[in-house]
């Protein structure tokens, strides 16, 4: 007769064999990007705007020195969190016809560079507006079932997580640019709250989608884009107060939203990314983080170069781990990494 310890030992060995065979379920099993430029991973190639960046010298530095469309010589911070998940390296964009939907199940990305909450915004270059971004998800949804089956598809989208980074061209690009547009109509506390109206519509619709682990990114400093700075020639191209104040308090009332959402819907988890806030302290300790140049963008004069003004005749600099900015906007690769690594260590963890 066989021992009770043998017994329990062949027991033992039956439940591990039996688990091992079953399928492993990830905590997050994909990243599911909403946005603009900041996150677009290359949407607007496939589109018919002067909002690009498919060409030369984007994308300079990643592997193949390959132009995705990403606004920066190499990854985007949704690249860097969709590897600390355990995911591909590179978020796919949903509008590229290379990827199929084996790809798209563990990312996908339906930002588009330019655009905003405000759909004004996104007539400006004729990008792609936020409520199109929900449609092209409520077709990937179809898709994912399709391909996963009903069961697997729901387990993905309700544990996925969702970045949201959008926001900033509603203020630069529309309301204090266009002269007839939304500054005829609101004063910047109205139009803050207009924007936040629209982001509290954006996220309930996801969350009836099926989304219970967002991340909804605030507005950085964006005084103190180079940019915005290289208005400032009476004050020696410092960052514009003002322009923060409003990102700022901004900020506050998003956050506040974002509060009373967690409150209300059940079963969800919204997250802030502070993107504000990691830019700031970049931006005032440089030399933390191994930056040489935090007021100009790698490309060009580095003030006013984006997308076709950033090009293959630009004469950009030799080192872009030196600037933190790579064009007179977005981060460089380098910024993004430490950007990805900030909200990791600070918000994203709690999805790990």
């Amino acid at each position: 007769m066989m021992t009770q310890s043998l017994l329990q030992w062949l027991l033992f060995i039956h439940i591990l064999l039996v688990n091992m065979t079953l399928p492993c379920v990830a905590k997050v099993p994909a990243v599911i990007i909403f946005g603009d430029s900041t996150v677009d991973t290359g949407n607007n190639n496939y589109i018919q705007t002067l909002a690009k960046s498919n060409f030369k010298p984007y994308g300079r530095d990643l592997q193949g020195g390959n132009s995705t469309g990403r606004f920066s010589n190499g990854r985007l911070a949704v690249d860097f969190i969709s590897e600390a998940f355990g995911l591909p390296k590179l978020v796919p964009a949903y509008l590229d016809p290379s990827y199929e939907m084996k790809e798209f199940s563990t990312g996908v990305c339906f930002a588009s560079a330019a655009t905003g909450y405000d759909n004004a915004t996104s007539d400006v270059f004729s990008v792609i507006p936020l409520w199109k971004e929900v449609d092209y998800f409520k077709e990937y949804q179809t898709k994912l079932k399709d391909f996963q089956g009903e069961t697997l598809a729901h387990e993905t989208l309700t544990q996925a997580l969702y970045i949201i980074s959008i926001g900033t061209n509603d203020f630069i690009e529309n309301y204090y640019t266009m002269p007839s547009g939304r500054s005829t109509e609101y004063n910047v506390p109205e139009y803050e709250d207009f924007i936040v109206g629209i982001a509290k519509q954006f996220l309930t619709s996801l969350y009836n989608l099926g989304a219970r682990k967002i991340n909804l990114t605030g507005l950085p400093p964006m005084g103190c884009l180079p940019l915005e700075r290289s208005k400032r020639l009476l004050s020696l191209g410092n960052c514009n107060d003002d322009y923060n104040k409003v990102a700022s308090d901004f900020n506050v009332k998003l956050k506040g939203m974002m509060d009373v959402l967690n409150r209300d819907l059940v079963n969800v988890t919204i997250v802030y990314g502070d993107i504000y806030g990691i830019l700031m302290d970049v931006i005032q300790n440089p030399g933390i983080y191994g930056f040489e140049d935090v007021a100009v963008g790698c490309c060009g004069t580095g003030v006013i170069e984006m997308s076709y003004l950033c090009n293959s005749r630009s004469l950009s600099c030799s080192d872009a781990d030196k600037y933190a900015f790579w064009d007179s906007i977005h981060p460089t690769e380098k910024l993004n990494k430490v950007i990805a690594d900030k909200m990791m260590n600070t918000t994203l963890h709690v999805f790990l």
